[in-house]
């Protein structure tokens, strides 16, 4: 028994430290993984931070590459404005150069002594006059203000002592006489036609019926008269007042489209409103001796030309600008 004991006691203290070794391993290796963890997340942390300090590198840089586009289209618009003012400068100049450069050469040909420069002015008066002459007649056919326009052109012409425009005031001479031979401007005398033709129009049947009878006629129709009605069929319809009222009201809506059409001189819009104007006639004056007198008034209206043919318009400006440019 005591042999026994003696031999277990060297054991215990070996155990006892394994054991504390082990438990010295754990510690070590728990500290090391702990640490190693702080470590990590450090890292992580510093990777956090470097990465934002670039993403707030790479905004500053996008925001000023931003304002540099800005300025760069800034300045791309600035120039386009100035280049534009330029061009418009360079215009204006050249405007301003051409513009001197006719002065220059009126100038010049005023102080011309062959070309005589009260000539000259004379002319370009007789030139205008012309052409407003031959623009009024081309224009609106105002025969009167191509007259006019001629009138004024031949004393300044007449006063021209020069043998060279002999046959130019020739010319003139008989494009006067040409315009005057085409007598009155047919717009006038359509116009007072067209009055003729609307006027006087009976408002009630019994003024035309009355003035039938006014006439000499035997006893006998006087009596039938009074026994049988006679109506002629295209009166039909217009025996009231308001319905004669009206259709008189239509009549001179006709006439004012035709007198439009007169000084548009538009033949075409005249000629048709003609015929709607003898329409209404032989309705309101069916049965009576007006009515052939004003459907010969409408024929006068068909015949009218209202653009008045002058073939010498123009030839007095023509033969001006020929010779002076010659």
């Amino acid at each position: 028994m005591d042999t026994s004991d003696t031999s277990d006691s060297p054991v215990s203290p070996a155990r006892r430290s394994r054991a504390g070794g082990l438990l010295l391993l754990a510690l070590l290796l728990i500290t090391l993984a702990a640490a190693g963890v702080l470590g990590w997340r450090q890292w992580q942390a510093l990777q956090a931070q470097e990465r934002a300090r670039s993403q707030q590198q790479r905004d500053a840089l996008d925001a000023r590459i931003d304002s540099l586009r800005q300025a760069q289209r800034a300045q791309s618009q600035r120039l386009q404005q100035a280049e534009a003012t330029n061009r418009v400068l360079r215009d204006e100049l050249l405007g301003l150069g051409q513009r001197a450069a006719a002065i220059e050469d009126s100038v010049s040909r005023l102080a011309d002594a062959d070309r005589h420069g009260a000539l000259s002015l004379r002319l370009d008066q007789v030139e205008l006059l012309l052409a407003i002459g031959q623009q009024r007649l081309q224009l609106d056919g105002d025969l009167d203000g191509a007259r006019r326009a001629l009138a004024l052109a031949a004393p300044l012409l007449a006063s021209v002592d020069d043998s060279a425009w002999l046959n130019l005031k020739q010319t003139l001479a008989q494009e006067q006489a040409a315009l005057e031979a085409l007598g009155a401007d047919p717009r006038s005398t359509a116009e007072s036609l067209l009055e003729r033709l609307v006027a006087d129009i009976p408002l009630e049947q019994g003024a035309i019926t009355s003035a039938n009878q006014s006439q000499a006629t035997p006893w006998f129709a006087r009596l039938l008269d009074r026994i049988v009605r006679v109506q002629p069929t295209a009166s039909a319809g217009l025996r009231d007042h308001a319905d004669r009222q009206a259709a008189l009201a239509a009549l001179q809506l006709e006439a004012a489209l035709a007198r439009a059409a007169i000084q548009r001189r538009d033949g075409a819009g005249l000629q048709q409103a003609l015929t709607r104007i003898d329409g209404w006639l032989q309705r309101l004056l069916a049965g009576s001796p007006q009515l052939a007198q004003r459907q010969r008034l409408i024929a006068q209206l068909h015949a009218i030309t209202l653009h008045p043919a002058a073939p010498l318009s123009g030839s007095t400006l023509a033969q001006l600008r020929a010779q002076r440019d010659g």
